[in-house]
């Protein structure tokens, strides 16, 4: 009988191994493929989903390893496998095998910064900043907030360190709008840390209509929320600010803010005034605001502004406005006009049904 070869004996050992990993995809280094291993978690996903569950934290923070993994083997190996380009493209397979993961990443001087977000979770959402850590490639910080993030690199700090901005985008309001948070962050020494925040300016939180960033400015138009003001109502007060980096500090200072229909309001402080002096008397107030004595006569006390839209009368910048009230259960219309000395009220009547 033939003895089998040494040529034959080591395909068959090769196979036997391979059978032993259940077909998966053998690594350079004898492990499973990254990419098998984070469509085997996107299955499990899916199978989730069917049953109304989600991932666990722990399996997001398994996917996010891989991603670390294959940015940092890329990083080490150099030349055109460390390129932002070549990066995105093997993001971009990730990405298919997931199905609706937004998965980004940019260069940012010496940094490669990585914007990645896999699910509408809380807590999901990340930005993942790489580099050398004593000389080898490594991961140097996270970041973790709500919405989805987008990257754009900054001009230098004073002693050079690398910066970028990062806007965190929630979800649209259904009027135009969305939830903003604006970040810049720099490199100190091994990690990054966040110098400026509009988190810090506006405390309440930010909703834009638009933004553009640039490498030294930032401008964000956005709502603004004062007595009167409506959701989903037309021709309502807005801000715009500019925001350019500082020579000095290298962090974004507000040089400008401008308003748009800035005549909303100022008309709607006028009508916060008058129906306040109607709730306490106020005869002076009322007589500024309302100059007709017999219209003045005729306002209840208890008038009541309405969370409705105004009706502008005459164009984008109105000179009459019809403001809605009510008084108890009965409809009002305020008119008012605007004058030299501000917004006055010179008619009132009740809604009949």
């Amino acid at each position: 009988m033939d003895r089998p070869s040494r040529e034959l004996l080591t395909v068959a050992l090769v196979l036997a191994a391979l059978a032993g990993l259940g077909g998966a995809a053998v690594g350079a280094a004898g492990v499973p493929d990254r990419l098998d291993r984070f469509r085997e978690l996107a299955l499990a996903r899916q199978a989730r989903a069917q049953t109304g569950g989600e991932l666990t934290a722990d399996a997001y923070r398994e996917m996010y390893a891989l991603l670390d993994e294959e940015i940092v083997e890329s990083l080490a190996s150099g030349g055109p496998f460390a390129s932002p380009g070549f990066l995105q493209e093997r993001l971009d397979a990730f990405g298919d095998v997931w199905g609706g993961a937004l998965l980004g990443v940019v260069g940012v001087d010496r940094l490669v910064v990585g914007a990645f977000r896999l699910a509408d979770a809380p807590g999901v959402s990340t930005v993942r900043v790489y580099g050398r850590l004593r000389g080898e490639a490594a991961l140097l910080a996270t970041i973790h907030r709500e919405g989805q993030p987008v990257v754009y690199p900054a001009a230098p700090a004073p002693d050079g360190a690398p910066q970028f901005v990062t806007a965190w985008e929630g979800a649209a309001s259904g009027r135009g709008t969305r939830a903003l948070r604006l970040e810049l962050a720099r490199q100190a020494g091994d990690s990054v840390r966040v110098v400026w925040s509009t988190a810090e300016l506006f405390p309440q939180g930010l909703v834009a209509r638009s933004y553009t960033v640039r490498p030294k400015e930032i401008r964000v138009r956005y709502e603004l929320r004062y007595p009167g003001w409506t959701p989903g109502c037309d021709a309502q007060t807005e801000g715009e600010d500019v925001y350019r980096l500082a020579t000095d500090t290298g962090v974004f200072a507000r040089p400008t803010r401008t308003y748009h229909q800035p005549w909303h309001q100022e008309l709607h402080a006028a009508v916060w005034r008058l129906l306040e002096a109607l709730g306490v008397g106020d005869e002076a107030t009322l007589a500024a605001l309302v100059p007709d004595a017999r219209l003045r006569r005729r306002l209840p006390p208890e008038l009541r502004a309405e969370p409705a839209c105004d009706a502008p009368e005459d164009g984008p910048t109105p000179r009459t406005v019809s403001v809605p009230a009510s008084e108890g259960r009965t409809p009002w219309e305020l008119v008012f006009r605007r004058t030299a000395d501000g917004w006055r009220l010179t008619r009132a009547t009740q809604v009949l049904p």
